[in-house]
């Protein structure tokens, strides 16, 4: 992983706004957000970080579980208006976009190709300037953003959010967020930058204990929540009783 500058220089901004660090949503993976009632929000695109969001960590291909979630969130939003925005593949480093193209083909939406790592400006820039050149431009206040780390997606969301573009459409229910919804999931698919992660969450419980009440959305963002499907039971009984119910 290359050095990330921005994500270095990302807690000096937190000694100005230390609110930067709170989501408006938290929820385990992706199969708890409700796509659906997202657009019905008026949400119309969706950013998503990839590994430990939709992939394992340094794999291309979509974590199994995820697979009738993703396919509703494609379907909610629509061809071209959900991108992943990575700092891995799509970046400078990925030589000749090989690894964009890879996590484009296996996850079957555009892969941002951006300069600067999140949450930098420049990246920022490029995120505005790719749904901007959309038939119909999406803005900052009908975006949900939506990853695994607090210093990288979470910030990044927050500084669109304190300095967004409205739109000029009126959805009522997204522009009373006051940018783009920022949706942090904490649960992870393999362990990696474990410390790291304990510090954004230490960080985090921090700030909101200080923010209390303060940081209140006006739009409540429970409806986008809803509980994780339940784990298959196991299969009980001898192998060779499994093996006979197989042949049936």
């Amino acid at each position: 992983m290359p050095l990330n500058i921005p994500g270095i220089l990302a807690p000096f901004h937190l000694l100005k706004n230390p609110r930067l660090v709170i989501p408006h949503v938290i929820v385990k993976d992706i199969r708890q957000i409700d796509f659906l009632a997202l657009r019905n929000a008026g949400y119309r695109g969706a950013v998503f970080d990839k590994d430990n969001c939709l992939t394992i960590p340094y794999k291309d291909t979509l974590v199994p579980q995820l697979k009738d979630a993703w396919r509703e969130c494609r379907e909610a939003f629509g061809e071209g208006n959900v991108i992943i925005v990575s700092n891995s593949a799509g970046t400078k480093y990925d030589a000749g976009g090989i690894q964009a193209e890879s996590v484009s083909y296996h996850l079957s939406v555009p892969v941002l190709r951006h300069d600067t790592l999140k949450p930098g400006y420049s990246c920022i820039a490029s995120i505005r300037s790719y749904f901007s050149s959309l038939s119909v431009p999406i803005s900052d206040d009908e975006l949900v953003i939506v990853g695994d780390r607090i210093f990288t997606d979470v910030i990044m969301a927050n500084r669109m959010r304190y300095g967004f573009v409205s739109s000029s459409n009126g959805t009522p229910a997204c522009a009373r967020i006051g940018g783009p919804l920022a949706i942090w999931t904490n649960g992870v698919w393999q362990k990696e930058s474990t410390m790291m992660r304990w510090a954004e969450k230490r960080l985090l419980d921090v700030v909101r204990k200080w923010a209390g009440h303060e940081e209140t959305c006006s739009v409540g963002t429970d409806i986008f929540v809803r509980e994780l499907p339940s784990p298959e039971p196991r299969k009980t009984g001898s192998a060779l009783t499994r093996l006979l119910g197989m042949m049936r």
